[in-house]
């Protein structure tokens, strides 16, 4: 053959390195090739993750149609980039020798944040995400896009990011990976991590017949076993979905792993089998998986793909999720809560009468000082969880109410003394500690934890938002708006807060999350 091969590729420095490395390989076979680049909408689009973006091959759709119109005779690609099911007309063509199959950690100072409770860590890609939630639970996962060069600058720039995660051979290939950058050898690589795909026209036997001659058997046959686990899990960019295949002394070895985007929920499955008799690897690896709680969770990531039409401004539990009826829902915390040291002596001392409204803060004092050590002669709280909690970890609560306000008024009537010492939060309502000091009921506060609002910015096409406490709804306030929305409320003082910024606010029968629950079912069924 003695017409110029076009080679097509993403115009991106990594992409460029891979059409020249085929572009090589070719050329010392004495095929003469021309470089063709283009700009993929993966590369255009940098402000969305990319199982955001809603399109399938979004690296690889416009090589696509490049090679349909015949403006290019083959396309280089990043193996797993491309979608299980190529476009009609288009096929596999060759897959070069395999580069270095892991993910990498590249860090911006030293490792020390691995075995801190708080660091931050950025990737854009959903397993990666889900595997180090798993590993990391506490950690801060946040979204990072653009090409190699682009991210490299984004955690330089962001101060507050302690690392970020590449794929091995991407920063390897182009010389850009840190000296003291360490691989994750326990991240179960994306499906044809570190491989190069050439795909051409099925009808262009020709340059098939060229590009077989630069196939890598080994290569070919792990990341088919790969990407067929993949497609048979029916995952894509939008699934946190792992697997690795490799050859040692004639036997095929694979690790798969499907995990829930939270990392809380994790299916692994390893298999053996000889060179040879390796062809149903991938359908026992994916009914494995599926067979032990995958068909769930997959379930369950098509139904967070779905458009969601209320947001919970706290975490919600799998049984909490399950309550909801024809509602898709998604949940994440918008305080965290930092617990204090309270001071021994405080706690050491006698004290005759004493308010808990937080569960937080049962958790602050008992972290402080063993139960045995508490000398609380009569308890009052809010709330029927926190009731439970003192009376686990603390003692007998003497009395307790919904709400604060109702907290106060039988205080005022029934207190033994007159002082109370109220552990709380840095921020809180004064309305229980006005009530009491207006009655002439002195208010020892102290400061039991601190909460410190941190939201995210939401789909704007969320139809309502539920809140907990009025901190929710500042913390919500900071990247979001009301319009538009509905407020479902956990009680009356969230609710007012929530009335500076909504029109329809709802409030809970009781101050649950269940009857916030309740409240968003009655809207919808």
């Amino acid at each position: 053959m003695s017409k110029i091969i076009r080679v097509g590729t993403r115009d991106s420095e990594l992409a460029l390195w891979q059409a020249k490395a085929v572009q090589q390989q070719l050329e010392n076979l004495g095929h003469p090739t021309q470089l063709v680049p283009v700009k993929s909408t993966g590369d255009m689009v940098l402000d969305k993750p990319i199982y955001e973006m809603g399109i399938v091959g979004v690296f690889t759709r416009i090589l696509d149609a490049a090679m349909l119109n015949n403006d290019i005779d083959i396309a280089v690609h990043s193996l797993k980039d491309v979608p299980t099911l190529l476009p009609q007309g288009i096929v596999q063509a060759a897959v070069l020798k395999r580069g270095n199959v892991r993910d990498t950690l590249v860090f911006k100072k030293n490792e020390e944040f691995l075995s801190q409770r708080d660091a931050v860590i950025a990737t854009g890609s959903l397993r990666r995400k889900a595997q180090w939630l798993n590993r990391y639970p506490t950690h801060t996962i946040v979204g990072l896009r653009g090409n190699v060069n682009t991210r490299l600058q984004k955690l330089h720039d962001n101060e507050d990011w302690n690392a970020a995660i590449f794929a091995a051979a991407g920063i390897g290939r182009i010389g850009v990976r840190p000296q003291d950058a360490i691989n994750l050898d326990w991240m179960v690589p994306a499906p044809a991590q570190g491989a190069i795909m050439i795909t051409a026209r099925e009808e262009d036997e020709d340059v098939l017949a060229i590009c077989k001659e630069i196939n890598h058997e080994e290569t070919e046959i792990c990341t088919t076993i790969e990407r067929k686990f993949l497609n048979l899990l029916e995952g894509g960019c939008s699934a946190p979905i792992g697997a690795l295949a490799f050859i040692k002394n004639e036997e095929v070895n694979f690790h798969g792993v499907l995990l829930s985007l939270d990392g809380t929920k994790k299916i692994e499955v390893t298999r053996t089998e000889k060179l040879g008799n390796h062809h149903n690897i991938a359908q026992f690896a994916a009914d494995y998986v599926l067979e032990r709680g995958g068909n769930r969770v997959m379930n369950e990531l098509n139904e967070s793909n779905r458009a969601v039409q209320v947001f919970s401004t706290r975490n919600l539990s799998e049984l909490q999720r399950q309550l909801f009826k024809n509602v898709t829902v998604q949940s994440t915390d918008f305080l965290k809560i930092s617990l204090n040291r309270i001071a021994k002596p405080i706690l050491k001392s006698p004290i005759k009468n004493v308010i808990i409204t937080s569960q937080n803060a049962v958790e602050a004092i008992i972290a402080s000082v063993p139960k045995e050590e508490l000398q609380f002669k009569n308890i009052y709280c809010v709330g029927r969880r926190t009731k439970r909690l003192i009376e686990k970890k603390i003692g007998k609560v003497k009395h307790s109410e919904n709400y604060a306000k109702s907290l106060a008024a039988y205080l005022v009537e029934f207190i033994d003394g007159t002082e109370v010492t109220h552990f709380c939060s840095d921020i809180r309502l004064d309305e229980l500690s006005k009530t009491l000091e207006k009655n002439n009921i002195k208010v020892n506060e102290v400061e039991a934890y601190k909460t410190i609002l941190d939201s995210e910015k939401i789909d704007p096409n969320v139809e309502g938002v539920m809140f907990y406490s009025p901190s929710t709804v500042e913390s919500y306030m900071i990247n979001n708006d009301a319009e538009g929305k509905i407020a479902y409320c956990i009680g009356d003082t969230t609710a007012a807060e929530a009335k500076k910024h909504f029109k329809d606010v709802r409030v809970a029968r009781i101050p649950t999350v269940e009857s916030v629950i309740d409240l968003v079912n009655e809207n919808y069924n």
